[in-house]
């Protein structure tokens, strides 16, 4: 499912922290080497995204933090939201923030930080910006300890970027992206954010990405994911979008608990499969989402039912309904999804 339904010309610079499972920030590198060097160096070894050569488990969550009557992209919420959401997110056990738009507010990534939580950093996702931006953002925060990874596109393969460029098109872009990152900054994984699975020809066809972001929905499993990327690629993945909405059209009406069934169940098969835990292909998980989104079906002040979006579907009832996704509301009050990531997380 894609965050970014509505078209985002204003898709602006937006005003990050390790735990134990990451390490305590420093030099990582992305350069295939073993990141022994410590303090915190990242690196790929293999399917292992690694931390002073230790594999990490992402405990993550999507961050977009849009408040009542606003809209995307988050600007000023950042910074308004970052010591409630930082703190409830550190109470769960989260050590990883995923965004859809690049955080250069620096005293929000040194909260991120301070709390031990990590950022995989957009840096690009509308085709409507220059190529060039995306160096510019790598160039200001490559030495914030915050960052973990940077990650381009979002479901580009749905959306061409957010232009409808096609995919051919979409996927020149992002290598051209990515190799000049590459050139800037050896600290940092490059992630991309695929929707569902790619081609091997497709990852063949992308050497300088590191990571593979998945966006899946498939109700309340994964089914064969796991199984088809262990055939396809011996890269590091990780489920940068998975979970539930708390509106049940099958009602129709507010089913938090099913939400928080779904991101139990879906949670424990991602832990189930943990380069980190179990020797499996899964570096772990971004859910979708941490607060819910009133600016994206309909009044930006009003809480709507509704939306669409590619991919299969969410349990209970295969219906996106995309203001209702957050695993706390839009006022911060927590839903059995949050606890559910808390009792797994943290317990």
């Amino acid at each position: 499912m894609s965050l970014l339904l509505v078209a985002i010309q204003s898709c602006a610079v937006a005003p990050g922290a390790p735990d134990d499972d990451i390490g305590d920030g420093g030099s990582p590198r992305a350069d295939g080497g073993t990141g022994d060097g410590g303090n915190g160096a990242i690196s790929v070894d293999g399917r292992a995204i690694k931390a002073d050569g230790k594999a990490l488990q992402l405990k993550g969550v999507c961050w977009n933090p849009v408040g009542k009557g606003h809209n995307h992209p988050p600007r000023d919420d950042y910074a308004a939201f970052a010591d409630r959401d930082i703190a409830l997110m550190k109470a769960a056990g989260i050590n990883v923030v995923r965004t859809y738009d690049t955080i250069r507010d620096t005293a929000v990534l040194d909260k991120l930080h301070a709390a031990g939580i990590r950022v995989i950093m957009s840096v690009y996702a509308y085709g409507g910006e220059p190529a060039s931006r995306a160096s510019e953002h790598v160039t200001a925060l490559k030495d914030h300890p915050s960052i973990l990874m940077w990650s381009l596109g979002n479901e580009w393969n749905y959306n061409g970027l957010y232009t409808d460029l096609p995919f051919s098109d979409s996927m020149a872009r992002l290598n051209q992206i990515a190799a000049a990152i590459k050139r800037l900054d050896s600290k940092h994984p490059i992630a991309t954010i695929y929707g569902e699975m790619p081609s091997k020809a497709t990852i063949e066809a992308m050497p300088d990405i590191d990571v593979w972001g998945l966006n899946m929905y498939r109700g309340i499993t994964f089914g064969d994911a796991f199984n088809k990327w262990t055939a396809l690629s011996q890269k590091p993945m990780f489920v940068a979008e998975y979970g539930a909405d708390a509106f049940n059209a099958k009602i129709p009406g507010y089913d938090p608990e099913s939400q928080g069934r779904a991101t139990r169940e879906l949670t424990r098969e991602i832990l189930e499969h943990s380069t980190a835990n179990k020797g499996g292909v899964c570096s772990g998980g971004t859910i979708f989402e941490w607060s819910d989104e009133w600016w994206k079906s309909g009044e930006p002040s009003q809480h709507d039912n509704g939306g669409t979006a590619p991919g299969g579907g969410p349990y209970p009832d295969s219906t996106f309904n995309e203001e209702w996704w957050g695993i706390v509301d839009v006022d911060r009050n927590t839903r059995p999804a949050y606890e559910a990531l808390k009792s797994l997380y943290a317990p």
